[in-house]
Parts: C-alpha cells; sequence; structure tokens
C-alpha cells in the first residue's frame, strides 16, 4: 500500500513511522526544520513502547503526491480545508483519506471539499509530541488509530486498512459506529483542552481540585448535550469514562491545544470549545462554561495568529 502521511509530528510521526518501520511505502509531507532534519538524520521515534529510527522519503507539498492509496490527515484540524483543496488533484478514485486530528466534524469538513467516497472518518488515541526536529516522543497512553466508513458501512477496504494498521503493529479498531467513537473522544479531549489551557494545571492538579473537577463534569455536559441534539448517543457512561482517563493519567500530563496555546502558538480552540458554542447557538442549546472557556482564550488566540 502506498501510504501518504500530511504532516510528520507527535502524530504523523508516530502512526506514519510505525508503518514505515513494517516496510509500507509511505512518504511524508514535512516542511521546515523538521524535513531537513529528517533528510539528514532520519526520522527517531522516542516511544515508551520501544525506541526506533527509519529513514523515510519526504516532499514539501501535497503536490508532490503520486499514486497514493492512503492519506493519513495528521495536520492540526484548522488547517483541515487547505489540505484538502490542495488534495483534491491529487487524489484519484481509490484514494483513502482518513484524518486522525482532534475534532467531531473534520470528515465533515472533508466530505465538503474532496469527493465524499475518498473520505473515511477516524481518530488516533496517543499523548506525543516533536521534541525536536525530527525526534518525536511517544511518553504516555497506548497509541491506536479507530476507523470506519463515514455511513458505518462493512467494506474491503476497512478489512484491507485493518490489516495494514495490525501489521504496522498499533492497536486499531475498525469501529461499529465511528461517529459516537470520535465524539467520545471530543467529549474528553475538548473537556480537559479548555480547562486545562485557561487554568494553565496539569491533569493531576485537575482531577485533584474538587472545583476544577466539577468544571470538567460541566463542560462534558454541554457537549454530550450538543452531541445528542445531532443523534450521536453520548450518555452519562461516556462522561464517566472521559474522567477516569483523566484520572489514571500521569499526574503532569497536557492536552497538546493547552501547550500550543501556553506556547503562544495558533490552537485548536476554535474547532474545540468554539465549536460547541457555536453549535450550542445553531441549536438553541446553552453553553455558558465552554463559552466562558471559549471568550477567555479567544484574545490569545487572536494574538498567537496576529489577528490581535
Amino acid at each position: 500500500m502506498n501510504i501518504v502521511v500530511i504532516g510528520a509530528g507527535g502524530v504523523g510521526g508516530f502512526f506514519g513511522g510505525k508503518l514505515a518501520k513494517a516496510g509500507f511505502d509511505v512518504t511524508f509531507v514535512v516542511r521546515g526544520a523538521n524535513k531537513k532534519t529528517i533528510d539528514a538524520n532520519g526520522l527517531q521515534i522516542k516511544s515508551i513502547d520501544g525506541d526506533f529510527k527509519i529513514y523515510p522519503k519526504t516532499i514539501e507539498s501535497v503536490f508532490e503526491i503520486d499514486q497514493v492509496d492512503l492519506i493519513l490527515l495528521a495536520v492540526k484540524s484548522w488547517q483541515i480545508e487547505a489540505i484538502a483543496k490542495q488534495s483534491k488533484s491529487v487524489i484519484s478514485e481509490n484514494t483513502m483519506v482518513l484524518p486522525l486530528q482532534n475534532g467531531a466534524d473534520n470528515a465533515d469538513r472533508l466530505r465538503a471539499i474532496l469527493p465524499k467516497r475518498n473520505v473515511l472518518a477516524g481518530l488516533c488515541k496517543i499523548v506525543s509530541k516533536i521534541e525536536s526536529p525530527g525526534v518525536i516522543s511517544h511518553f504516555e497512553y497506548e497509541p491506536q488509530i479507530i476507523f470506519g466508513e463515514y455511513d458505518n458501512s462493512k467494506t474491503k477496504r476497512m478489512q484491507q486498512l485493518k490489516t495494514v494498521f495490525d501489521k504496522a503493529g498499533f492497536k486499531s479498531i475498525h469501529a461499529e459506529n465511528i461517529q459516537l467513537e470520535i465524539w467520545k473522544k471530543f467529549l474528553f479531549i475538548a473537556s480537559v483542552s479548555g480547562l486545562g489551557a485557561i487554568t494553565r494545571s496539569v491533569f493531576g492538579v485537575m482531577r485533584a481540585n474538587e472545583n476544577l473537577r466539577e468544571l470538567l463534569y460541566q463542560t462534558a455536559q454541554e457537549i454530550k448535550a450538543i452531541a445528542n441534539a445531532k443523534q450521536i448517543p453520548l450518555d452519562e457512561k461516556h462522561i464517566e469514562g472521559a474522567i477516569a482517563i483523566v484520572d489514571r493519567m500521569n499526574y503532569n500530563t497536557t492536552a497538546s491545544m493547552q501547550r500550543d496555546i501556553m506556547e503562544g502558538k495558533p490552537s485548536e480552540l476554535q474547532n474545540f470549545n468554539g465549536y460547541i458554542v457555536e453549535q450550542g447557538k445553531l441549536l438553541n442549546i446553552p453553553t455558558p462554561i465552554n463559552a466562558f472557556t471559549y471568550y477567555c482564550l479567544l484574545p490569545q488566540e487572536l494574538k498567537a495568529r496576529k489577528q490581535l
């Protein structure tokens, strides 16, 4: 299988690296210091499951893509539209495009630009980051990709994709209801990211402080209300499951959106808490906790994007 990974950060670097290590034809779309270092010294993966290094093919632009079977889209959620527009001219009828970034509506946004048949739905679970150019650090959580057809149909290409991912050696799940799985992840990541960013607190502080823990629950309840209005069957056990993840992760864990905001970088704020606020207005559902988080963080976001 000919695979192109767009983005060689914590997500794309790790999963693309595992696929390349397993012998698949993997090309990374990557730029700047990251590309220069990877071309010169290889891509190094430091992982709690075992370190390794690969020497992959790299290109700077999606326009250099040729004959691709699978595109793993590992950019930030706010970059989706731009990448989709660029990719439209290089995908074939049989190319699969699998979004792995955080967010609730990534597949929908891709389907608004690309042929619907090409777009799968998916997510990943991993705690990882770029340690330095060409070096990826996976420091917590069992890496996994959860995927499926947008309409949850069982197709031959999903069986093929499962075989590929299994050979790469990370956990993969062909979901029964991929939309529910996406919203379960979104419930968790939007809650901890927003509250972590506004308080500058690690998971250990948020779970131990009674008031912050309650705010996590309230944030998650608002997300559940939006999901239910969209016919996504999130329920109380999924909220408890999200909080349970916070409880068992390393005390000093932080979410990537939180780290981006704290470092003054553009973040996924609009696609997380901002999305819930927007949908609340459209659906006439109150979202006061998410709104407070979003509007308090928005000036920092606009400053990072040089819009303020």
